[in-house]
């Protein structure tokens, strides 16, 4: 054995534990930094001395030679990644869903003196009163029931303009998801390049795993995804995390039948496949690289956005089940359509206090293609409310003719109409089921909203437990390898003060 073995030995503890201290620095540096994973040095002992043999049966075992700093190696729990990733999908899609479904609950603005269920009983009642003064021809009773009739037209024509400018939002809204969805993938497939040039070398990328996995992390929240790791050499390292691929799932966390792969990060095969969404075809029907494929799962924020905002295929709404922009839209102009033929089918069987100019009294006017955005009172009952027709037989003081249109909010309509209002039902309860649904639907993804945020919450700490830096335990770290190194010194000074005995000190006697 060396006579500086000793030196040899204090100083390889020096460096092991200062090295441990540069990682409990590194670590305390980014406490706050997201996606950080707290690190760890692999202490490992060097090789003993001497090596067992048979020529050396003098020597019953080894002696230690010290310590050294293995790797550096990030403390991070893989199962927990893919929990993490799991919760957040369920969760950025129930979030996405809640948010749109509550824009439209405040368009739609049920129950208020606003909403138009309230605008439609001041127009009954408008006309209630008129079947009881039907004569009155100035500024009474006609007047109110011209004005009630316009303040529905617009409150229809409101919902129509509001309504359609959240859904082109949201059209706009899955563009950009899909545009950060395809950054994401690129910057991933990025730090993949970088980790394999690195690797292959020994080297442990710990910061830039960490960086992945955030952006992995990012894309959970918008797709529902599967990660899985290849070794990016033979000469990686065993504990090196390797170069991710990611396919897309179905709702269960399953691989289509025929994969569908976003990033092959498999070695000489990288690969990212980009989501894209041609202007011609449904919203659903989105591109993977050169695949076509409809999105419609309950995971993920893109999911979300394509529901809420529906589409039509071949003449059906979609999607068929919850209430989404395109299906309210659909109902509404149908049921103002059915309104207001009923009306003017109604209106045109009675007689005003003057007759008018042709063969047609319509109370409403409206657009064949646009019923909701385009309904309005004839400008000729606005300019002379006497057209109204509230009397059945021309009289001035019958009124038959406004109870019957009065009736026309509640009475059961036996015309079905093409799309939604298939059933025999009025428009108050069509209306109300209306609402009534959108407030299930709301509630409903309000409480998952919930449910997943607390779930994902849950997960996200059992990860913090495991991969954040916790200060107190840092602290002690510090505390520990500080002693350490304060050990390993005062041994050195040992060693060093028996070797200045042998060198400066033997060979004295008799002199």
């Amino acid at each position: 054995m060396s006579t500086f073995h000793g030196l040899e030995m204090a100083k390889r503890a020096l460096f092991t534990q200062q090295s441990a201290l540069y990682t409990t620095g590194h670590n305390i540096s980014n406490a706050n930094t997201e996606g950080y994973s707290r690190q760890r040095v692999n202490f490992e002992t060097t090789t003993p001395f001497p090596s067992a043999s048979r020529n050396r049966p003098q020597i019953p075992g080894q002696m230690g030679t010290g310590v050294e700093a293995g790797s550096v190696e990030r403390v991070r729990d893989r199962f927990l990644d893919l929990q993490f990733r799991s919760e957040n999908s369920k969760a950025g899609y129930w979030e996405a869903m809640s948010n749109s479904i509550s824009r439209m609950e405040n368009v739609m603005n049920e129950p208020s003196e606003n909403g138009l269920a309230n605008t439609m009983d001041k127009f009954w009642q408008s006309l209630q009163d008129l079947s009881v003064n039907p004569d009155n021809a100035s500024d009474g009773a006609r007047s109110v029931v011209v004005q009630r009739g316009i303040a529905v037209s617009e409150t229809f024509n409101y919902l129509s303009d509001s309504l359609t400018s959240i859904q082109s939002d949201l059209r706009n809204e899955v563009d950009v998801t899909i545009e950060d969805a395809n950054s994401l993938l690129r910057q991933i497939d990025g730090i993949n390049n970088q980790i394999q040039e690195l690797e292959p070398h020994g080297y442990l990328a710990n910061d830039l795993y960490d960086e992945r996995d955030r952006l992995i992390d990012e894309l959970s929240s918008i797709v529902n995804i599967k990660v899985e790791y290849d070794k990016s050499g033979d000469s990686a390292p065993d504990i090196a995390d390797g170069l991710v691929s990611i396919q897309l799932v179905d709702d269960k966390g399953q691989p289509f039948e025929d994969p569908i792969v976003l990033l092959n990060g498999k070695p000489g095969e990288s690969e990212v496949n980009q989501f894209s969404l041609d202007e011609n075809d449904t919203i659903n029907n989105i591109k993977i690289g050169d695949r076509d494929f409809e999105l419609s799962s309950a995971n993920g924020k893109l999911s979300a956005l394509i529901n809420s905002h529906g589409y039509t295929e071949n003449g059906e709404v979609k999607p068929s089940s919850g209430t989404n922009f395109t299906s309210m839209l659909e109902d509404l102009n149908e049921m103002a359509k059915v309104f207001a033929d009923e009306f003017n089918r109604v209106h045109n069987e009675g007689k005003g206090l003057v007759d008018p100019e042709g063969d047609s009294n319509d109370f409403f006017t409206y657009d064949e293609n646009n019923v909701l955005g385009t309904i309005a009172v004839t400008d000729a009952i606005i300019e002379n409310p006497d057209l109204i027709a509230a009397s059945a037989t021309g009289s001035e003081g019958n009124g038959e003719n406004a109870t019957k249109l009065a009736e026309v909010f509640t009475k059961i309509l036996d015309t079905a109409g093409e799309n939604s209002f298939d059933k025999n039902t009025s428009v108050k309860n069509f209306y109300e089921s209306l609402v009534g649904s959108l407030g299930v639907t709301a509630q409903e993804a309000n409480r998952m909203s919930k449910n997943t945020d607390v779930l994902r919450s849950q997960v996200q700490d059992q990860r913090a437990a495991v991969s954040s830096v916790s200060l107190d335990e840092e602290m002690s770290n510090m505390i520990k390898f500080q002693h350490a190194y304060n050990a390993a010194a005062r041994s050195m000074t040992t060693m060093d003060e028996m070797l200045d005995r042998i060198i400066n000190n033997m060979g004295l006697v008799g002199r």
